[in-house]
């Protein structure tokens, strides 16, 4: 993206229309550090003209009342659209947050495709007891023997959502949300960080081409004071945010005096456990583009590689190979594999941290600083620190950067001991030799989604964290139904 890119309106309501103020958003290239778009900084007025569009939607029942194969028809156009547009997206995104364009492609743009599609599954089954409407009438209704008499139980859909998401994964995390949002029926405004709006115009496009009613829909770039004014509004039904643990509590908090429900999705600090008789070779190669993935900019990012004792200077020899071998450079040259970082804050945080690092006593085994040649760029190098207690901060907060802790343990109880002791608790993974012993290691660690000899995020199935790292369910039947509420009408006995 080498020309300036701009936009001069808002989409409310379905529409492209006029910002109620004058302040915009400037895009900045982080490797560049060069402006290369600019578009309008949502006002409170402007939540105030979306929350209304979408009560007004919600209450009209355009959407809400629409059959269910009518909602499954437009969001399966969403997800097409955006499969056919996905290199584009991608761009766009690398462009925005440094995110490598070659693994961008995949992690930004096709695994958002994969939520969108995710939940469509989910919606197709999402009805009775066996996936179906148990008396064949309206979808996510069923018919139960109740004590006293015959019963329904409805999901009707919560109403009006807010749809709070990061720079990080933004197209990511707005499926995630926005998906089983409209397949449930409800109405979405949906706030996008000042770092990556560029893409959630294309979102836009692509869901008014769709064809979602008027007011269904509204995206408003905005920073967190007029995110925390919409998160607050009396207007809004639901709350599903993704960012930092400050910001969950913030949410929480705000979203309480309305009693709207909220799900959470927040930080990580994930352990990789390497048991003894792990394949070495594997593990590395499973390990290293889930530890430094979107530059270490990612919530569930295998930040700490635990290492038995025994194998402990092999295994630090072989990641230290493999980190000082990843290609850092520009985030859309094909061979890159390490971009910049988002923001200069971001930058000056992740190096900081490489300081305090060494001031705890760990050792820079690779990295430790700015890449040779990267004068320009928020550029930060794949670092791995070794001789890492677990005790140290390095160990203990979410650095949101290209910087991962080795720590050493004794003994498969201490391995377990280690990973559960964290505040967080949202990934993590086992490399053995034996699944079956994987499964067990899984049971016993205290975190939302883990892997067994291998990283994912499988999207119909739950995901979230345990701790710190959020409250409720994304993605699968448990991510869908946080978008319903349960209604029980009584009958008549013999009815």
């Amino acid at each position: 993206m080498s020309d300036l890119v701009e936009h001069g309106k808002l989409y409310i309501g379905g529409q492209l229309v006029d910002p109620a103020g004058r302040d915009t958003i400037e895009v900045v290239s982080p490797h560049t550090e060069q402006v290369i778009g600019r578009v309008p900084h949502a006002s409170r007025a402007d939540v105030d003209r979306a929350v209304a569009a979408a009560r007004a939607s919600f209450e009209s029942g355009v959407w809400a009342n629409a059959p269910l194969a009518e909602r499954i028809a437009v969001v399966t156009r969403i997800k097409d659209a955006f499969a056919a547009r996905s290199e584009e997206i991608a761009r766009v995104i690398s462009s925005e947050n440094g995110t490598p364009f070659t693994s961008g492609v995949m992690v930004q743009s096709l695994a958002s495709v994969l939520a969108w599609d995710s939940a469509l599954t989910v919606a197709r089954g999402f009805g009775g007891d066996e996936g179906q409407p148990a008396d064949g009438s309206a979808p996510f209704e069923e018919r139960r023997a109740g004590v006293l008499g015959p019963i329904l139980v409805r999901r009707e859909p919560v109403g009006v959502v807010a749809a709070v998401v990061p720079w990080n994964v933004p197209q990511f995390t707005a499926a995630a949300k926005l998906a089983p949002a409209l397949l449930a029926g409800c109405s979405a405004v949906l706030k996008v960080s000042p770092e990556t709006p560029l893409d959630a115009y294309l979102l836009a496009e692509i869901a008014s081409e769709a064809g979602l009613p008027e007011g269904v829909l509204s995206i408003l770039p905005a920073d967190r004071e007029v995110s925390e004014y919409l998160v607050g509004h009396p207007g809004v039904d639901k709350v599903s945010f993704t960012g930092s643990v400050a910001a969950g509590r913030r949410v929480m908090e705000v979203a309480a005096r309305n009693l709207s429900r909220v799900t959470l999705e927040l930080g990580g600090k994930s352990a990789a456990v390497i048991l003894p008789d792990a394949d070495l070779d594997a593990a590395v190669a499973g390990i290293v583009p889930f530890a430094w993935m979107i530059n270490g900019q990612a919530c569930v990012a295998q930040t700490r590689i635990l290492a038995p004792r025994s194998h402990y200077d092999e295994i630090a020899e072989r990641f230290t190979a493999a980190a000082s071998a990843l290609t850092v450079g520009d985030p859309l040259d094909p061979a890159t594999e390490v971009g910049p970082l988002v923001a200069r804050r971001q930058q000056q945080r992740s190096l900081d941290y490489i300081a305090l690092g060494q001031q705890e006593g760990a050792k820079v085994l690779t990295g430790g600083g700015r890449p040779k040649g990267q004068d320009t760029g928020w550029y930060v190098e794949p670092t791995l620190f070794g001789e890492v207690a677990n005790s140290m901060r390095i160990a203990r907060e979410e650095i949101f950067g290209p910087v991962i802790c080795l720590l050493p343990y004794d003994d498969e109880a201490a391995a377990v001991r280690i990973a559960n002791d964290s505040d967080y608790g949202l990934s993590g993974s086992v490399w053995t030799s034996d699944v079956d012993h994987g499964i067990d290691i899984a049971r016993q660690v205290r975190t939302g989604t883990y892997s067994v000899n291998t990283f994912s995020i499988d999207m119909l199935g739950p995901f979230g964290g345990y701790k710190n790292s959020g409250i409720g369910r994304e993605f699968g039947p448990e991510g869908f139904g946080e978008y319903l509420e349960h209604k029980m009408i009584h009958l008549p006995a013999g009815a």
